[in-house]
């Protein structure tokens, strides 16, 4: 029996963070049978972006894409990234959609559900983790990862406690910006191991070139599962390549048991399509190499090109360092919230206006303001009163969980799009992604139906023949 399990991330994150989540269902099929026998405790195939960029860009229904991959992989775990009560979106949804969310999730195909929230309060894993719970799925809580001066150790150990307590089946340390280093990881690991008595999985990306590192010293310290990227779409900003780390604890007290023949011939399966998305442009050989800069400013890749592209667009660049200067500070001004979706955008965008309109908070955007009052959840540390006052003034903060506010939404949905719903799972693909959706469902009527929406008289519902 394995002493150390591994979870494949090729089909999610390793293609999410190298080619933006545009590997097509097609592409993945042919190789499905061999990653079944391969060993996997699990495969990471569906969540993250992949919802939105099915239906965004490649004019696939997500819902069928995981139907396909479950048909396909008859042994081995099917695992997805569910960002809490945001679900894939990156607002709060309400908990009717929630529900009705992890149930069709799990009837689709899931086996393991992996759960997180951008502020880590678990107020707002509760709904999802229970009806997962409810269902007979595997709820996996995962907190996300950072570094500041009041995430020790220790705050992260009684996180753990606390997933534990709701019902958690397993842990995992995500660290979404590969902020983990080799034996701070190993001190956290057994942490957590002291205070709970789960299973552990620790997720990373190599975006440092300390990911590989990283994962082993986790091993020794007693983590029990890790994610890894097959090679061709491994290291940079994706996660560790697989085979090197199977490898390595081949032989050992760790060995994965996996059958090395079989990830061989998964990796040259997938070299051809990394080198297609090579040539079209898709994949940047840059974000194969290491990029030290991650520990220097503790900032996520995708928030880095996110934060050169405002300031190319305010004609900014020069302001760039100072820009990265000012991250901390909104970060420590905002009650220090993880970088990850959407807090990472919204830190961010601070940041850049803080730096371009010469006085902090001159300009506040909405988000940050949503923020500040609560309706994102509980911060780390309360955010001083002083901030509060200058972003909102005198406007009322919550304490309670965001969702407690949002009334029920699927039955006005299912409502909204009765003459286009072919399934049920259509609703709730409404109710994530309103304007890509809508675009799906026309792409898919004239498809399926060969109807221009152009033509379509809405009013009077005719079509001219």
């Amino acid at each position: 029996m394995a002493k150390v399990k591994v979870t494949e991330t090729v089909l999610r994150d390793g293609h999410q963070s190298l080619i933006a989540t545009r590997m097509k269902t097609d592409e993945m099929v042919p190789i499905l049978e061999t990653m079944d026998r391969a060993g996997y405790h699990a495969l990471e195939v569906w969540g993250g972006a992949t919802f939105d960029s099915c239906l965004r860009f490649l004019n696939e229904d997500p819902w069928e894409r995981l139907r396909v991959i479950r048909k396909n992989i008859k042994k081995t775990k099917l695992q997805m990234l569910l960002r809490g009560q945001n679900l894939l979106g990156y607002k709060h949804y309400a908990d009717d959609v929630v529900e009705e969310f992890v149930k069709k999730s799990l009837a689709n195909g899931i086996d393991i559900i992996r759960v997180f929230d951008a502020l880590n309060d678990s107020r707002n894993l509760m709904k999802a983790i229970e009806t997962i719970k409810k269902e007979g799925g595997h709820a996996q809580a995962a907190m996300s990862y950072t570094i500041s001066p009041v995430h020790t150790n220790d705050v992260f150990a009684d996180l753990a406690k606390e997933f534990a307590e709701m019902g958690a089946d397993s842990i995992c340390i995500k660290d979404m910006a590969g902020l983990l280093d080799p034996y701070n990881t190993y001190d956290l690991v057994k942490a957590i191991k002291e205070k709970v008595n789960l299973p552990l999985e620790v997720h990373t990306h190599a975006t440092s070139g300390l990911g590989s590192m990283t994962l082993l010293k986790a091993v020794e310290a007693g983590a029990d599962i890790i994610d890894t990227a097959i090679s061709p779409f491994g290291e940079g900003t994706s996660q560790p390549s697989t085979e090197p780390m199977v490898k390595a604890l081949s032989g050992t007290e760790w060995d994965t048991g996996m059958d090395m023949d079989a990830l061989n011939e998964i990796a040259e399966y997938f070299r051809p399509i990394r080198e297609k998305y090579i040539e079209e442009g898709l994949l940047d050989p840059k974000l194969m190499g290491v990029d030290i800069n991650t520990l220097k400013y503790q900032v996520p890749g995708g928030m880095l090109s996110n934060l050169v592209s405002q300031l190319k667009q305010q004609n900014a660049m020069h302001k760039f360092e100072e820009v990265l200067r000012e991250v901390p500070q909104v970060r420590e001004d905002l009650g220090y919230p993880p970088l990850v979706t959407p807090t990472s955008q919204i830190v961010g965008t601070q940041a850049v206006l803080n730096v371009v309109m010469g006085e902090r908070y001159k300009m506040v955007p909405n988000e940050v303001k949503q923020l500040v009052k609560g309706m994102y959840g509980k911060t780390t540390v309360p955010i001083k009163e002083e901030i509060v006052k200058k972003i909102i003034g005198d406007e009322e903060r919550i304490t309670c969980r965001p969702a407690d506010l949002i009334e029920p939404e699927l039955e006005s949905i299912k409502k909204e799009i009765a003459r286009y719903v072919e399934q049920d799972e259509d609703v709730l693909t409404r109710a994530m992604f309103p304007k890509p959706a809508m675009d799906f469902f026309e792409y898919r009527n004239a498809k399926r139906y060969q109807i221009d929406s152009s033509l379509l008289n809405e009013e009077d519902m005719v079509y001219p023949v």
